[in-house]
């Protein structure tokens, strides 16, 4: 049996009813990082979790909780409906947006780099979709910190995207020594740097970095001279 990844662990103490201190302590990573993953999952604490804090601050937590989740619900269906469906062109836009913020300038090289895999997945669906590129255009290189399980990051980022495991480069771990223990754990799958390769087409290299950023200067240029 394939073992459990790190994510699927919190969410699996999580539906036994462990608060998020507990999970924290269990595996070692920030309450953030678990608030983001588990928002979603109901909370019913178990018993070691109300003898821990007590029945009152438990049964308040619970309601919270669930006040919460049920208003992401609610934005979130209401952000729905505002939005309507996506077009080709809103894809074209968001993707300049992206690269506008996460992509590189300089050098002529085409890189996104992130470490939330839905930023990643949107930037490979828009080099798809609307620049042409193919599943074979694209490497992933991983920067990694020593409290990243290395395997699991690298099966979790091929997974997530994609993209085999023979188009990875090299893994770069962080062993800066100023890395304290309050911030272990908030990247519990490292950053991934998503890099195009030309494969021998100029229209996928240096040619292309200059559309996009001629994209990006032609969106800037009006809405910052009130256009839009």
């Amino acid at each position: 049996m394939k073992p459990l990844s790190i994510k699927e662990k919190a969410k699996n103490y999580r539906a036994e009813g462990y608060s998020y201190g507990m999970i924290s302590e269990k595996l070692g990573l920030s309450k953030s990082t678990l608030s983001g993953w588990l928002k979603n999952i109901p909370y019913k604490p178990s018993e070691k979790a109300i003898a821990r804090i007590g029945v009152g601050r438990t049964k308040s937590a619970q309601i919270k909780h669930k006040q919460k989740i049920d208003n992401i619900l609610e934005m979130e269906n209401s952000a729905k409906i505002e939005l309507g469906k996506i077009s080709k062109r809103d894809l074209w836009l968001l993707g300049i947006g992206l690269y506008l913020g996460e992509g590189t300038k300089s050098f002529e090289n085409i890189r996104i780099i992130n470490s939330d895999p839905e930023i990643i997945k949107i930037a490979i669906r828009w080099l798809k979709r609307i620049c042409g590129l193919s599943e074979g255009n694209f490497t992933i290189a991983i920067h990694a910190y020593p409290d990243n399980n290395i395997v699991d990051t690298i099966n979790y980022w091929t997974k997530t995207t994609n993209i085999p495991i023979k188009q990875f480069g090299k893994t770069y771990i962080d062993r800066r020594m100023n890395k304290t223990n309050k911030n272990k754990r908030k990247l519990p799958y490292g950053t991934a740097l998503l890099t195009v390769k030309s494969n021998g087409r100029k229209e996928f290299g240096v040619i292309l970095h200059r559309r996009i950023m001629g994209w990006i200067k032609s969106v800037s240029r009006q809405i910052n001279a009130g256009i839009v």
